[in-house]
């Protein structure tokens, strides 16, 4: 990730105190203070009034009010300085394999991002769909693919069942729009379970299709929603798309952790760096009596977490309201984006995008020393 150019229209003197608190200012998500991650882009002085100019190479426009008061607090402690105003933006750097490696039909997209699972049932379609949402909601321009070709489900959570796919030039399929995503899925082609009946290398094919044929516009970020296990789409996929990483879905069901590793090890095999994990149907929350049951057990996730050094990005309720909205075609977070539970999915987004922006910083870094060298 390149340093981003600055602009600072303030005295030497006062810019050396203005740097000097904002790398006290350590980024959640990035680890890092403000200074260090590059995320200062601006500084200007008007009267008492310090304009900063933010850039974040990560979704988290949740998080600016609450930093426009911390640095408020902190910077008016200097005499030069009565007030701020905070202008943040996003900048999500893209994938070091894009241009010429990468795939031409993917080339408006900047990271890809594979969710997946061991096995089906631990709500796979659901996280992929909602953490597409909260990136969107923090932020940033995403799409979501289906790639479930046997068992697409994202037409029905994203309230498209009618939706048949238009071309404009005969050659590209124009991706459907809900909630604020642009979206792809077997299901808006095939009616009918038709896809059911397809073989592996058919499948396979689909999936090249979709992603080949879909006039995908400028995205931050593409989520695909992978089919269970660990069969030719998974392979299909990290041979025809850049993945960036993957987040691995499970329960904490023992069958279902045995599984999630499975899967794990099928992205270290194929070097398609393993994001974190996130547990559903992690605990029931008694509405009643605020009591907190683990029906499926516990810890299951922070332990495989800890066994394959990735983050637990988070541990999801058992909550009725998230099936039902999602049968509905309104995903919970889109309906209702102030709940406890939304707040759990935008923290999930915020975390996976700031692994990928910190990844391709490293990257960035290996690749300038290798070229000096």
């Amino acid at each position: 990730m390149s340093t981003a150019r600055t602009n600072y229209q303030v005295s030497d003197a006062l810019l050396a105190s203005v740097l000097a608190i904002l790398s006290r200012y350590r980024d959640p998500y990035l680890q890092q203070d403000l200074v260090s991650a590059f995320c200062v882009h601006s500084l200007s002085l008007t009267g008492n009034t310090l304009a900063i100019g933010l850039v974040f190479p990560y979704p988290c426009v949740d998080s600016y009010p609450e930093l426009n008061t911390k640095l408020t607090e902190m910077l008016t402690t200097l005499p030069e300085i009565t007030d701020i105003k905070l202008e943040c933006r996003l900048d999500v750097p893209a994938n070091n394999l894009s241009g010429a490696q990468a795939n031409p039909a993917l080339k408006n997209i900047k990271h890809v991002i594979a969710v997946a699972s061991g096995k089906g049932g631990v709500g796979k379609s659901t996280t992929a769909i909602n953490l597409a949402i909260a990136l969107r909601l923090q932020g940033a321009k995403v799409g979501i693919l289906d790639a479930d070709i046997y068992g697409p489900s994202i037409p029905i959570m994203l309230g498209l069942s009618d939706f048949t796919p238009s071309t404009n030039d005969g050659k590209m399929m124009q991706p459907a729009k809900a909630h604020g995503l642009v979206a792809q899925s077997i299901g808006f082609i095939l009616k009918d379970e038709q896809a059911a009946m397809w073989r592996g290398p058919m499948a396979a094919g689909a999936l090249t299709q979709l992603l080949a044929e879909t006039d995908w516009p400028e995205l931050d970020y593409l989520v695909v929603d992978m089919p269970p296990g660990t069969g030719d789409i998974q392979l299909t996929l990290a041979q025809k798309a850049q993945v960036s990483g993957a987040v691995i879905v499970t329960t904490p069901q023992d069958i279902a952790l045995a599984d999630a590793k499975k899967g794990i090890s099928l992205f270290n095999k194929v070097n398609i760096p393993v994001l974190g994990i996130v547990e559903n149907m992690s605990f029931h929350l008694c509405q009643a009596c605020g009591h907190k049951a683990h029906p499926f057990g516990s810890d299951g996730g922070s332990k495989i977490a800890q066994r394959y050094q990735v983050p637990l990005l988070g541990s999801l309720p058992l909550d009725i309201g998230i099936g039902q909205s999602m049968d509905s075609g309104n995903p919970c977070i889109a309906l209702e984006p102030d709940t406890q539970v939304s707040a759990i999915y935008k923290d999930i987004a915020a975390k996976v995008g700031a692994a990928l922006a910190l990844a391709q910083r490293q990257t960035s870094v290996s690749i300038s020393i290798s070229d000096d060298e």
